[in-house]
């Protein structure tokens, strides 16, 4: 039987539908829970399952907690690690929500203990690593800015409605691309790097990404005035066309270097920066997703 390991999100530990939920899901397994306080505690849970020989680890809790465990398992040096598992708690829940992660909890609990794990890629950004999404520009401060009661009272729309209003307003960053060795000289408001093809509260920003291809998806929004915000949303909607203001391209690595610092957010956590590099880490983390995922090359329709 395998030994899982769930890493609840300090903030969720007290709502009673959480922990209902693990205690019955310990019918499909051998569940321990640790409960993260502070800065630093998803990893030392993670060295800790490993060091106990924990088969799998569950982020329990948003797309923040998935980060910080993606980032701890990719920072560990153990020739063995943990397969991952997801039990959505966050706001959005994007990363769970386009892999189909059941959000039921205990379904979702249910997948991560007794579901199939795949090999997935992950995506190392400077000294750090997301599994989903690096939003870059005013996207990342809209991430950031948007209130917490904004948030819990529209759910992740808040992210769509704060992200337009603010894109009028913002001046772009002037700064270089260099993707796959082809440098381009870019003004942007926003650029994202996608292992997933979701972020901001159920934007699709990616619809032909896969997280097991060995590629990123790289989406640049140029410059826009309010008269052409239908234009913007109509290239949004139709990935397919050849955009005025939005740029899409396919790779393995890439670097943004500008003389400003430029707001980044992966998965949830924020940094600042003028100079970072973009790579691509082929299936290095094994996630426990539902067999239909849509992510998944072997699914694509």
């Amino acid at each position: 039987m395998s030994k899982i390991r769930i890493v609840l999100n300090g903030k969720k530990a007290i709502i009673d539908e959480v922990r209902e939920a693990i205690f019955t899901s310990r019918a499909y397994g051998e569940v321990e829970v640790r409960v993260t306080f502070e800065g630093g505690d998803a990893a030392r849970f993670v060295d800790e399952a490993i060091a106990d020989g924990c088969t799998r680890i569950v982020a329990a809790g948003g797309d923040g907690t998935v980060n910080e465990l993606t980032n701890a398992l990719m920072k560990s040096k153990a020739t063995t690690k943990p397969e991952l598992a997801i039990m959505p708690l966050g706001t959005a829940n994007d990363f769970a929500t386009a892999c189909q992660i059941p959000s039921d909890l205990l379904k979702a609990l249910k997948l991560a203990i007794i579901g199939r794990s795949f090999p997935v890629d992950s995506v190392q950004a400077g000294d750090d690593y997301f599994i989903n999404v690096a939003s870059c520009g005013f996207g990342a401060q809209v991430t950031t800015n948007t209130p917490v009661a904004l948030k819990n009272f529209i759910g992740g729309g808040a992210y769509t409605i704060s992200g337009l209003v603010q894109a009028l307003k913002f001046e772009p960053y002037e700064g270089t691309f260099n993707i796959s060795g082809q440098e381009a000289n870019r003004s942007i408001i926003v650029a994202a790097v996608c292992n997933g093809k979701q972020a901001g509260g159920g934007q699709e920003l990616a619809p032909f990404a896969y997280i097991d291809d060995g590629l990123m998806d790289i989406v640049s929004f140029s410059q826009f005035a309010r008269d052409d915000l239908q234009q913007v949303i109509a290239e949004l909607r139709d990935p397919t066309i050849k955009g005025k203001f939005i740029e899409r391209v396919q790779a393995e690595s890439a670097s943004w270097q500008s003389p400003a610092a430029i707001p980044i957010n992966l998965d949830g956590e924020p940094i600042r920066t003028n100079n970072i590099d973009f790579k691509v880490h082929a299936k290095s983390i094994n996630l426990v997703l539902p067999d239909d995922c849509p992510l998944l090359l072997k699914n694509k329709h």
